[in-house]
């Protein structure tokens, strides 16, 4: 509680507590949400309502107040003629962010204003912290809003309080989340819940977290995918399944990437990508109504159209037309080149890892509209399918829109044999992977698993999307910071 304002609001605390009143008593009256007050208008019965203190006027031996809570703001009318002596004694001792509770009827003031007449008040937490002060003029039009948006960050608390849009976009983000979880429960899928540690990781190419399981004296991992034990379970008869549920890549932070990120992940058996295409489309136009948007929403500036059928483009063909070159022609040592030419930093040697990087510089972050990105080279998707036109590509989409990678999707691969020799060669290729095979998934995939289609969606990014919110940051309620000591 540093500077003067603390000590105030400390002195006063010991003050409530000389006079006996407990500053955070266990329990409170039920009250009534400050929006049902004021739906129903004037009324002489006797009401209860807590929140917050958000302003105090004084006027002689009268007050008026601001109470606020979730649903809104009401206006509290405090008398000296109708309080009590030790409520009156405590009404001078109470600051802004105070929690209370007052009883009394409703009427509307001279100007028009709905107002309590509180006739008791009775504080239920004393705030020893000032919430900075944001005003809303007449027009509805907010001042001094704060910016710091690493006390945003770090004390989102206080950003839920003095931002209101902060709190509907966090709000949105439930309903966006429930919507998804309704559909795919109406639609037959089971939602299962798979390890967070994991002795081998996969799913995708990533660097993982890594810890230490003391019993077990065992080295683990934090997942960065939950694919693998997913079709895991599509093998043992679970024929639709999903998960919503934290990943982890030991990554860089930047405004569309979090090291600890939400993943919705899928399995369908019996379909393959189009039908991922068809469901994708389908929970995107219903969690944009979830959230109360048209088909027509803006991003940034951009309009975009959530009308279905998303189009669709070709990985190989698109990154010709957009780069005027066949770049799937060139050696590793003229990509190396172009790519330093365009500015675009990269460790990579190989040349489908370049070949991705110049796509994501001449398509994906071009792409404003919903995208569906198929047929990407099998170097690329050693999960997903061998096309059946062209055995150099697979049945693999990633899904964009306003530049952002939303979805990523496969016609499973269940060939076990074909499955091992290619999950061998990733092995031995990665930097992090230490030349292991996930034995238990290439069981269960020589146990037999039926064809299946899977998609992994970036619940953050389609936060974005839908909420016309720039940084993902902003989508977490507690994304993570450097120590404040370092």
């Amino acid at each position: 509680m540093p500077g003067e304002q603390g000590e105030v609001r400390r002195d006063k605390l010991d003050r409530l507590l000389g006079m006996g009143i407990d500053p955070y008593p266990a329990r409170s009256a039920v009250s009534l949400p400050v929006a049902d007050i004021r739906a129903g208008g004037e009324t002489e019965e006797t009401l209860v309502a807590s929140g917050r203190l958000t302003a105090k006027r004084e006027h002689g031996k009268t007050i008026f107040a601001d109470l606020r809570d979730p649903g809104g703001t009401i206006q509290l009318y405090l008398g000296r003629s109708v309080l009590s002596d030790s409520d009156w004694e405590l009404l001078g001792l109470l600051d802004l962010g105070d929690i209370i509770q007052v009883t009394g009827t409703v009427f509307t003031t001279r100007t028009g204003e709905l107002t309590i007449r509180c006739s008791g008040i009775r504080l239920l937490c004393k705030s020893l912290r000032q919430l900075p002060v944001v005003k809303v003029d007449a027009e509805g039009v907010y001042h001094d809003e704060v910016t710091d948006s690493d006390l945003l960050y770090r004390h989102r608390c206080v950003d839920l309080l003095v931002n209101p849009e902060s709190r509907t976009r966090f709000e949105m983000r439930t309903r966006i989340v429930s919507y998804l979880r309704g559909y795919l429960d109406a639609n037959g899928f089971l939602e299962v819940e798979t390890p967070v540690l994991q002795p081998i990781y996969g799913g995708a190419a990533a660097q993982p977290f890594e810890t230490m399981y003391g019993s077990m004296d065992q080295k683990f991992y934090l997942r960065i995918a939950t694919e693998l034990y997913l079709k895991r379970l599509v093998a043992g008869g679970m024929e639709r399944v999903y998960e919503i549920g934290k990943d982890f890549r030991n990554e860089g932070i930047d405004r569309t990437h979090s090291p600890e990120f939400t993943q919705l992940e899928l399995y369908e058996a019996y379909s393959d990508y189009t039908g991922m295409m068809d469901r994708f489309e389908d929970m995107v136009a219903g969690a944009a109504t979830a959230a109360g948007l048209e088909e027509e929403i803006e991003y940034q500036g951009a309009a975009i159209s959530l009308r279905t059928p998303f189009r669709r483009i070709g990985f190989m063909d698109s990154l010709r037309r957009a780069s005027g070159e066949d770049l799937f022609s060139w050696e590793p040592k003229d990509l190396k080149g172009l790519l330093e030419r365009q500015g675009i930093t990269s460790d990579a040697e190989d040349r489908i890892t370049m070949l991705d990087k110049l796509f994501d510089h001449y398509v994906a972050h071009r792409i404003v509209q919903p995208t569906f990105v198929v047929d990407y080279p099998l170097e690329l998707s050693p999960l997903a399918k061998r096309s059946l036109e062209d055995p150099a590509l697979t049945e693999r989409f990633e899904a964009f829109m306003a530049g952002l990678e939303l979805a990523n999707a496969f016609s499973e691969q269940n060939d076990p044999l074909l499955q091992r020799r290619i999950l061998e060669e990733q092995a031995a290729a990665s930097l992090h992977r230490e030349g292991t095979l996930d034995e238990d998934f290439l069981y269960a995939l020589e146990v037999g698993m039926p064809p299946t289609g899977g998609m992994g969606v970036g619940i953050d990014r389609l936060v974005m999307i839908l909420t016309d919110t720039g940084r993902i940051r902003d989508t977490i309620l507690f994304p993570h910071l450097r120590r404040t000591d370092q």
